[in-house]
């Protein structure tokens, strides 16, 4: 049988290994929400979607935290409110981040892009789904069709992350500066791209999308 997630990183060597793959997961999904947060700003695409998906993945990165220092078998509730809320914040995240791929998607690429993540966000809420129901029954064969899902929809979900490597490919020292401490007047980035142009209307977008 398939074991769920959490099973596998119950007890020692396997619990240690189990907390540093769920802290350097953590520290990663918060280190591409806060980029591609940035790199949304240094194109002018300030807007509320953008911001709630970055605090969408933050909180995923936090419910990770949670679900990588207390195994299920030593602080199962602990453990299930860190999975109740790194799963459904991740779920959003890429729902929102599918809704800004197609409002950005400028060139035939882009939309292939926007296309593929959403059929990764699909795949990833019918297994979120599947995995609840199923995980809420007694029966051996549920809680197997429930560890499927679940490793197809975290398997999923990483592979939406990886997607994000296309517009990473423009990513400079200045897209950290601008989602830390975001100015109107910046370079304008365009996705896929490692040139930076500036606009003369750059603020003027800036403002209007605020």
């Amino acid at each position: 049988n398939v074991p769920l997630i959490s099973k596998c990183g119950s007890y020692p060597p396997e619990s240690c290994l189990f907390s540093l793959i769920g802290n350097m997961g953590a520290f990663m999904v918060a280190l591409i929400c806060l980029l591609r947060y940035g790199q949304l700003l240094e194109q002018s695409r300030h807007s509320w979607v953008n911001t709630t998906a970055l605090i969408s993945g933050c909180t995923n990165a936090a419910g990770l935290l949670v679900v990588g220092n207390f195994q299920v078998d030593h602080a199962r509730s602990l453990h299930y409110v860190g999975a109740g809320v790194a799963f459904p914040a991740g779920l959003l995240f890429v729902c929102l981040h599918c809704a800004l791929s197609y409002q950005g998607a400028t060139a035939p690429l882009d939309l292939a892009v926007a296309y593929l993540r959403s059929v990764l966000a699909v795949i990833a809420f019918i297994t979120l789904v599947l995995s609840g129901v199923f995980f809420v029954h007694e029966s051996s064969q549920l809680q197997h069709g429930a560890a499927l899902c679940e490793w197809v929809c975290v398997i999923d979900i990483l592979i939406f992350y990886g997607t994000f490597s296309y517009e990473f490919g423009a990513v400079s020292s200045d897209t950290l500066v601008a989602a830390l401490q975001p100015t109107p007047g910046r370079a304008c980035k365009s996705s896929g791209s490692s040139s930076t142009s500036t606009h003369l209307n750059c603020a003027q977008e800036s403002i209007a999308m605020i």
